[in-house]
Formats: C-alpha cells, structure tokens, sequence
C-alpha cells in the first residue's frame, strides 16, 4: 500500500529541473492548443461528410449503393499517399509553415463540396482533402514525441486523440443546428451550409498555428521561449542522430527494421477494431432500422455518444499507462475484449430484429465500441516511446507507416465488410471485428515482449555513452 501511495505520489507531484516545469506549461499551451484545435476541425471535416449524407445530402445528390463508401475511400486513397511524404516533409519545411498550409488546403477543399451537384465531384474532392490532411495525425505525434518525456507523453497523445473524437461528436449537434436555422437560406440547403461553415472556422487556427507553433526542440525559434529554455528543450530528449532521410541506405534500414513492421502490422489491426465508429455504423442502423422511423436530429445526435465513450476512454488509458510507467500494451487487451463482445451482441440482436430489447442492445454495443479509440492515443505513445533513441526521421516514417498501413487496409476493408447497402446488420463486418480482435491481443503480446528487451538495450546503451541515468528505467527499478 505503501508503495501505490508512493507512486501516486510521484505520478501528480513529477519533480521538475529548475525551469523545465514553465517550459513544460508553454509547450502545453502552445502545441496542444494549436494541435487540439487543428485535429478537431480536421474530425469536424471528416464526420460531416456523413451527418450531411443523413440529413438530406443522399436525397439531393441521387446516391446509389455504396457510393458513400467509395467516397470514404477516395479521402483514404489520398491520405495513404500522403502520409511518409507529409512526415518526411516535415524534415526540409518548418512545421509551422506546413502544418497550416495545409489546413488551408482542406479548409478550401471543404467549402468547395457545399457546390457539387453529384457523388462523383465529392469523390474528386474527397482525394485531394486525403492528401492535405494527412500530416495532421502522425505528424502530431511525431512533433509531440520530439518535445515530451516518456512520462509526459501518454497525456499529452490522449488529449490531442480526445479533440478529434470532440469534432466527431460536435459535428453532430452542429449538423442539428445550422440544418434547423440555416435550412433554405439563400436557396442552399443545410447539408451545404455545413460544409461551409466547416471551412471557414478553420482558417483562424492555421492563422494562430503560422505565428505561435513552435517546431521541434532543436530548430524551433519561437518568442516566448527563452535560450535557456530552448537549451532545457533540447536536454529533455535523447541526443540522436538526424541526417537527411532522403537516401537508399536509409528507407532499406527503415523497411527491414521489425521496429516497422511491428508497429505497421499492430495499426492495421488496431485501425479495424475501429471500423463501427469510423463507418458511422450506428447512425446507417438508425436510418435503415426495421421498424423506428428517425428525425434528421436523432439521426444526428445519437450517434455522438460513440465519440463521448471514446474521449473518456482515451483519457483513461492514457492517464493509466503514463502511471504504469508506459505499459500501453494493456489497451490492445481491453480492445480484444471489446470488439468480441459487441460485435457478438450486434449478432444476437440481428436474430430478432422487431423487438424493442434489440434496438437497446445495438445501441449499447455501438456505444460500448467507442472506447475502441483509446488505441490511437496509447499505440501511438507506445510507437514514440520504443522509437525515442532511433533516428528522429525513422520514428516519423515509422509513425506515418503505421497510418499508412492501417488506412490502406481500410480503404477496401469498409467496403467488403461494412458497405452502406449492408445497414442495418452488418452481419459479416461483425465476423469481421470477432476475428480482428482475437488477432489483435496476439500481436500485443507478441509486440510488447520484443519492444520491452529492445528499449531496455537501448536505454542501457544510452545511460553508458551519456552517462544520464533514464528516468523510467530507475522508476521501474524501485518498483521492480
């Protein structure tokens, strides 16, 4: 007992070098801020394609089939495109030039789908807006693992994780105002005003990202950091080696690496586990239910309670996991769990689809399924932490692989398993997550045995050349 007290103890009281606790509460400030609200328009985005689709856009525009899905694709195909180029990039542009050039990019993209008159134009749209957004996530987390201690970081990938399901969940109320007030005015329909407005709150963050986003520790030269705060900066990171990643010997030694392919494969499987909320399943159940006719508000505002139970479990697990000194494996286990158990109750319901009871329990098993996201926060920090003395461009290729890999399966993945025309059941896509799951809490426990012998190694080789000993390695040893 002693000893958790202890522990809880160390975890909210962290014992900081003289100044690093206000270098700490300014990179707080002015990185999350900027990436917490870029992530958010960028979720914003990419939900209202599908409030919209429900509130009157299916209708106008004469989808058939799945051409929403093949929408959802296109925006897949150019994001996969662009993930290692926008993360390579990120080594010859400052990112506080890239980061907010290409919000400009999406915000325009995003204005421009409130004139298309067919799927088609969307599906052109679609691509490009993949390709614009896609350095937003894992460039994220690689901006987030060059300035954050292992013991920081899990908090700092759950809240930035946590804003991307906040604009998924507030897309949903804000699709339910602007189609009651702005339905009809000026001859545009609401589903246009959306994608409108969407656009066009997004350019004061690329603004505020050009003046006040820092850039890494090592090249950032930003006002409100002082030299020595810029020093400590740089002290708090492991001293590696960042030459030009722009060379043969460099991708070979990335793509042979199992470090990649561990994490790429652990992505892929993990970024299926979240196909019932990234499809919107529950909200094409509650427009195809047998027997419930739903309003445009409810079709819209139900479904934000998927994104609630994500926020809560991001924050959870990424809390939990910086206190457990960085086991972020624990999340692949609860996810297992969950997608068996959810997708076994959607089955169950599927047999007696008229009554009441099934309706309570799809619902319960969608929402159950949110908590599903905690894995973006937690694999990701995981990826940062196992990565922290490699080269800083191989942990950027890696964590771009890593949503690469997971988004390139996905793009036929939701159309084989979890097509609109499949609504309400979904009976193979629930077979689909069963077996995704059970796979998934293989290659964790694979994964987090290989990664803990190599870190330790790596720490070791790093305490003997520096002569710095490693925070977590003698935490771990205390507690052993």
């Amino acid at each position: 007992m002693a000893t958790t007290r202890s522990r809880f103890r160390e975890y909210f009281h962290t014992e900081y070098q003289p100044g690093e606790r206000k270098l700490v509460q300014k990179i707080d400030f002015f990185i999350l801020t900027f990436c917490c609200l870029s992530y958010f328009m960028n979720y914003l985005d990419r939900s209202n394609l599908s409030n919209a689709y429900v509130s009157g856009m299916q209708e106008d525009l004469g989808f058939v089939g799945n051409q929403l899905n093949i929408i959802n694709t296109c925006f897949t195909v150019g994001y996969v495109l662009g993930q290692i180029p926008a993360n390579l990039s990120l080594h010859y542009i400052k990112p506080r030039y890239f980061f907010p050039a290409c919000m400009l990019v999406w915000a325009g993209l995003t204005m421009v789908t409130a004139s298309v008159h067919n799927p088609q134009s969307i599906m052109a749209i679609r691509f490009f807006q993949g390709i614009a957004e896609a350095t937003t996530f894992v460039g994220t987390h690689y901006i987030l693992g060059s300035w954050y201690t292992e013991r920081e970081l899990g908090k700092r990938s759950g809240i930035f994780t946590a804003s991307g399901l906040a604009g998924s969940m507030i897309g949903g109320f804000i699709q339910t105002g602007i189609h009651s007030s702005l339905d009809g005015t000026n001859g545009l329909r609401g589903w246009r005003w959306l994608f409108i407005m969407d656009g066009i709150i997004t350019l004061p963050v690329a603004l505020y990202g050009f003046i006040f986003f820092p850039d890494t520790p090592s090249t950032t030269k930003a006002f409100y950091l002082t030299e020595s705060e810029k020093a400590l900066a740089v002290s708090r990171v492991p001293p590696v080696e960042d030459r030009s990643p722009v060379s043969w010997t460099f991708f070979k030694s990335v793509f042979t690496s199992w470090l990649f392919w561990g994490f790429v494969v652990l992505w892929i499987i993990a970024g299926e586990t979240e196909s019932f909320s990234s499809n919107a399943l529950m909200a094409l159940y509650m427009k195809s239910h047998p027997t419930i006719k739903y309003s445009v508000s409810q079709l819209n505002n139900y479904p934000t309670g998927v994104p609630a139970i994500g926020i809560v479990s991001t924050l959870f697990w990424a809390t939990l996991t910086d206190f457990l000194n960085g086991k972020r494996y624990l999340v692949g286990y609860f996810i297992g769990i969950t997608g068996v158990v959810t997708s076994a109750m959607i089955l169950a319901a599927s047999k007696d689809p008229t009554n009441p009871a099934s309706t309570a329990v799809v619902f319960g098993a969608y929402y159950w399924a949110g908590a599903v996201y905690a894995c973006q926060a937690t694999f990701f920090a995981w990826a940062n932490d196992a990565l922290r003395y490699e080269q800083h461009m191989f942990r950027a290729v890696v964590l771009a692989g890593m949503n690469l890999g997971s988004n390139a399966v996905n793009a036929w993945w939701s159309i084989i398993f979890y097509g609109a025309s499949m609504a309400p059941w979904f009976i193979k896509g629930m077979w689909a997550m069963i077996a995704v799951s059970i796979l998934l809490a293989i290659w964790t426990a694979a994964l987090s045995y290989t990664t803990t012998k190599h870190e330790k190694a790596r720490k070791a080789e790093f305490t003997e050349s520096s002569g710095v000993v490693d925070h977590k390695i003698a935490t771990d040893a205390e507690y052993a």
